[in-house]
C-alpha cells in the first residue's frame, strides 16, 4: 500500500492544476477519465490506478475537500460499466466505459419480462444468428431509463436445447435503432419510472455480445451483483451550492438521471419520518405504537450495518458474497415495517394524496410505493432461495424445469 499522506498530496496537486469549477463538464471529466483519478480502484489500463478501497478513500476525501465534481453516476451506466469490465473485451471497454464515466451515453437494463421476472432464466425473448450478428425479437418490461438511453443490457435466449440457464447470451443493444419501440408505463404511485421494450428484428452485431454464447447467465449474475449492492443508495454527484457553471451542468444532469428515481425514498419506507410524524401527531404517547416505532428502528439500524460490510468488503476488493441478498432482503422488511408504522400514526388519512394530505402526499406515495421494494432486483422468495442454499447450505427445492428449454412449461 501507498503512503497514504504522500498519496493525498499527490491527488491534491493534481486537483490543483487541473480542477476549474467554470469548465465544461464533459471537459473535465474527459480529463478526469483520463488522468486515472476518475476509478482509482480500476486498472490502470481503464481509467483507473489499481489502488487498495483504503487508498481510494483518500482520493475521494480529496475530491470532497476541494468540490471537484465526480464521474457520471447514473445507475444503470455504472451497472454497465462494472459488467463490461469484468466480461468486456478490449474493443469494447474502449467504446463503452469511457462515455459511461464521462456521462456522454445513457443506458438501461433490459432483463426483466412479463413472464419471467425474478426467474430472469426462463426468459423468452429470443436472439436468432444472422448476418454476422443476432435478431431480436421479444419483449422486456420494468426497464428504468429505457426511454432515454443511448444502449441496454439485454439477456436474451440463443439456444432452446439445452437447460435454460446455459441457453441464455448477454448484449449491448443499440436502443436508437429500427425494431425498438419504448412505452413508458404509469405507477399507481403516479409516477412513470419504468418502461415496456419490444423489439421487432433488432440487430445486434455479434462483437456486441458480451462473454462467450450461453454465458448470459454468468454475465447477468455479476450485473445483479452490483445491482443488489447498490439497493436504495443513489449516489446523485454533486449538488452542494456552490458557485461554478460546472454545478449548474451538474444539477441539470441529475434532474436528468435522478428523475425515475425520486420515489425510491418512498419505497424503502422513510424510516426518518417516523419519529417526526409520531411526536407530532401525538402517537408517540401510544405504547403499542412506540414499540413498534422502536422494532423499526432497530432492524433499520442493523440492515444499515449490513449494508456497510458489503461497501467494506467492496472496497478492499473482496468478491461478491451474500450480503447482497441479505441487505436486499432486510431493506424489503424495513420498508413494509415502516409502512405499517406510517399507517398506524396517520390512520385512515394514509389514503389521502394532494398538497392537504400528510406530509403533503408523502405518506400516502409512502403506502402504495413500497410494496416495489419487495420485487425490483428479485422478489424476496428469490433472496430467500439464495440465503437458504448459499449461505445456510439448505437442500434446494425439487426443479420441475430441467432439460432442454425448449420442452419447459411456460405461462
Amino acid at each position: 500500500m501507498r503512503d497514504l499522506e504522500e498519496l493525498k498530496q499527490e491527488v491534491e496537486a493534481w486537483l490543483t492544476d487541473n480542477w476549474d469549477a467554470d469548465d465544461r463538464l464533459v471537459d473535465w471529466r474527459t480529463r478526469l477519465v483520463d488522468s486515472g483519478w476518475a476509478m482509482p480502484t480500476w486498472p490502470e489500463r481503464w481509467y483507473g490506478k489499481g489502488l487498495s478501497g483504503a487508498e481510494a478513500n483518500v482520493v475521494a476525501e480529496a475530491f470532497s475537500a476541494a468540490g471537484a465534481v465526480g464521474v457520471a453516476s447514473g445507475g444503470p451506466g455504472r451497472l454497465a460499466a462494472v459488467t463490461i469490465l469484468e466480461h468486456g473485451t478490449d474493443a469494447q471497454k474502449e467504446k463503452y466505459l469511457r462515455r459511461i464515466l464521462t456521462g456522454e451515453d445513457l443506458w438501461c437494463q433490459l432483463f426483466s419480462e412479463p413472464g419471467s421476472g425474478s426467474d430472469l432464466a426462463g426468459a423468452t425473448t429470443r436472439a436468432d444468428r444472422a448476418d454476422d450478428g443476432w435478431r431480436i425479437n421479444g419483449q422486456k418490461v420494468w426497464n428504468t431509463s429505457a426511454h432515454h438511453a443511448r444502449y441496454g443490457l439485454l439477456v436474451a435466449r440463443t439456444d432452446w436445447d439445452v437447460p435454460k440457464h446455459q441457453g441464455l447470451s448477454y448484449f449491448v443493444l443499440d436502443m436508437d435503432q429500427p425494431g425498438v419501440v419504448v412505452k413508458q408505463l404509469k405507477q399507481m404511485n403516479g409516477h412513470a419510472s419504468f418502461n415496456e421494450v419490444f423489439f421487432t428484428d433488432a440487430y445486434v452485431p455479434d462483437g456486441e455480445r458480451l462473454g462467450n454464447d450461453g454465458d448470459g447467465w454468468k454475465v447477468a449474475m455479476t450485473t445483479l451483483a452490483h445491482e443488489r449492492r447498490m439497493g436504495d443508495v443513489l449516489r446523485s454527484g454533486e449538488t452542494a451550492p456552490r458557485t461554478g457553471s460546472i454545478y449548474e451542468e451538474v444539477r441539470q444532469e441529475n434532474a436528468v438521471l435522478m428523475a425515475p428515481y425520486t420515489w425510491y425514498p418512498q419505497r424503502a419506507g422513510r424510516v426518518d419520518l417516523i419519529l417526526p410524524r409520531a411526536v407530532e401527531t401525538g402517537a408517540i404517547s401510544d405504547p403499542v405504537i412506540r414499540q413498534e416505532i422502536a422494532r423499526v428502528l432497530i432492524m433499520a439500524r442493523t440492515a444499515e450495518w449490513t449494508a456497510k460490510r458489503a461497501r467494506a468488503a467492496q472496497s478492499q476488493g473482496k468478491p461478491q458474497g451474500p450480503e447482497g441478498s441479505l441487505g436486499k432482503l432486510a431493506a424489503s422488511n424495513v420498508a413494509r415495517a415502516a409502512s405499517h408504522v406510517h399507517t398506524l400514526i396517520t390512520g385512515a388519512d394514509v389514503l389521502l394524496t394532494g398538497p392537504e394530505s400528510p406530509e403533503h402526499g408523502i405518506i400516502a406515495e409512502i403506502f402504495v410505493s413500497v410494496p416495489a421494494v419487495s420485487i425490483a432486483g428479485g422478489t424476496d422468495e428469490i433472496q430467500r432461495n439464495i440465503i437458504a442454499e448459499r449461505v445456510l447450505g439448505m437442500d434446494k427445492e425439487p426443479r420441475f424445469d430441467q432439460g432442454p428449454f425448449r420442452n419447459v412449461r411456460r405461462n
